[in-house]
């Protein structure tokens, strides 16, 4: 079977951008999941609700791959898998090693799901003597002396690292020499690599820290909401009024003469004249100030 050492992924010399790239693992597992259910076809539209894209980016991301379905039909399942995994280059073996076997290290090797998708842990190393040789997840512990050598005898090109802080630039720096050009790094800190070697970052308080964000601005709409609400049930305060000039009626007429009949005034509506005016009478005197 081939090895990781002496075959690339096709990825970047088919021109397939980064942004698709990162895609394509959430459609595989989409699609993953229909496989093991035996459906045999998906529309765009019900693989990208699975994937959580909108259909529309799915096509564009699939055209890449040459693949554009059948109209009415959809997409076959079976060999969209087969086409996403040839292009992550996951129909091949991919040997990792994973260094630093504490909690975290021990629970990467553990995991169940490397073998099904290409990945095959050659070897789980650890820089304290009291590990070396422990068994986990049926695979002795070596020590970090042994990791030039089990890089060079495994064709190991992907590397794991779960250290603590402190420690994982110079194992990346290792790594790198011994002829590691990916890596996968769960520390919480920021690698420097030289060009030509891949690192992904994995850091689950970021993660953590960006779900808090989100839920504190969740909280502060919602008391927002709350507050809009309470106004909008809340009795109206009094607002002050003024009074405006108001054409003479018969009422007011005789009140407003003054010792000379006839002379002119202007007359104010009182509030028992405005509060008699019907329908058709006139224009309110007190307006909203």
């Amino acid at each position: 079977m081939a090895t990781g050492r002496t075959h690339r992924p096709a990825t970047r010399s088919r021109g397939i951008p980064e942004a698709t790239v990162a895609r394509l693992p959430l459609y595989l597992r989409a699609l993953t999941a229909l496989s093991e259910r035996s459906v045999p076809t998906v529309s765009s539209e019900e693989l990208a609700a699975a994937a959580g894209v909108n259909s529309a980016k799915l096509r564009k991301d699939f055209s890449y791959l040459g693949s554009y379905g059948t109209r009415g039909v959809g997409y076959d399942v079976e060999y969209l898998v087969y086409q996403i995994s040839r292009e992550l280059g996951l129909t091949q073996d991919w040997p990792v090693v994973i260094v630093g076997i504490g909690n975290l290290g021990a629970a990467l090797a553990n995991y169940g799901g490397f073998a099904s998708r290409g990945f095959r842990v050659a070897a789980l190393i650890d820089a304290d003597p009291a590990m070396a040789g422990k068994p986990v997840a049926g695979i002795a512990v070596q020590h970090t002396d042994e990791l030039e050598s089990i890089i060079s005898d495994n064709g190991v090109s992907i590397g794991v690292i779960a250290t603590p802080a402190g420690a994982a630039q110079q194992v990346c720096e290792r790594l790198v020499a011994a002829g590691v050009t990916s890596i996968l790094n769960f520390a919480p800190t920021v690698l420097s690599v030289p060009d030509g070697v891949d690192v992904r970052k994995v850091d689950l308080s970021i993660e953590l820290q960006i779900l808090a964000f989100h839920e504190q601005r969740k909280a502060g709409e919602e008391a927002a909401q709350d507050a809009a609400q309470a106004g909008a049930t809340a009795p109206a305060p009094a607002r002050a009024s003024r009074v405006l000039p108001h054409a003479a009626t018969p009422a007011t007429a005789g009140a407003a003469a003054g010792p000379a009949a006839g002379a002119a005034t202007a007359p104010v509506a009182s509030a028992d004249v405005r509060d008699n005016q019907g329908p058709d009478g006139d224009v309110p005197a007190v307006m909203p100030a």
